[in-house]
């Protein structure tokens, strides 16, 4: 069972998504946030599996609580989940960790669906929010040539959505071996995260989408 906490100041909002996720199997709703602050107070006490976060609220934004919680929480796995688009929300959104990014325009299927996926650790954008990251990053030089082949190994499997767990079992080497590694790799990439060091290797061609 995902459980999974809604943050958003909008009490239709909260009750719409509330409605669908309990009629999931696989989905259970522990908790309901009307702002940044309770939502930080509450991802911290309850520790959902997913957490989704809207943007513009009271007291404190999506953005800041995003950045409080994975602070005092680095496992947490948020979604964002908004009806802005714009480069200052997008950008300072995925650089605060966020793992996914997607539009209140979804549908409550695709909401479900990108739940499902950001709990196993993968990342789901809007195709626009794709394409945003993509211009920014193919901006920067070819820093892939400054990893080494092991650091290129592990690139490959984040992209594919693996964790440091599970790289490490296919590579057979230690997850501190891994960690160690993942961290180079963001270094040498100049990214902040996961997210965007697998929009990196596909923007750059290291790993096609359709890979196993």
């Amino acid at each position: 069972m995902i459980k999974v906490l809604i943050v958003d100041d909008h009490e239709m909002v909260r009750l719409g998504i509330s409605t669908y996720l309990g009629v999931q199997p696989d989905l259970e709703v522990i908790g309901e946030a009307e702002d940044g602050q309770q939502g930080l107070d509450m991802a911290l006490a309850l520790r959902p599996d997913v957490i989704l976060m809207d943007l513009v609220m009271p007291n404190m934004d999506g953005i800041t609580a995003t950045q409080k919680i994975l602070a005092a929480w680095s496992e947490a796995r948020i979604i964002i989940l908004t009806s802005f688009i714009d480069d200052e929300k997008v950008y300072p959104a995925i650089e605060a960790g966020a793992a996914s990014y997607i539009l209140k325009t979804a549908t409550a299927e695709e909401i479900a669906d990108a739940i499902r996926q950001t709990a196993k650790g993968e990342s789901v954008l809007e195709p626009q929010i794709t394409t945003k990251m993509m211009n920014r990053l193919t901006q920067k030089p070819a820093l892939y040539n400054d990893l080494t082949n092991r650091e290129r190994e592990v690139l490959m499997l984040i992209a594919k959505g693996k964790s440091n767990q599970e790289i490490a079992t296919e590579l057979f080497i230690t997850l501190k071996t891994v960690k160690t590694h993942v961290s180079n790799i963001l270094a040498k990439l100049e990214v902040e995260d996961r997210t965007q060091a697998a929009i990196y290797a596909f923007t750059h061609g290291l790993v096609k989408k359709d890979a196993d």
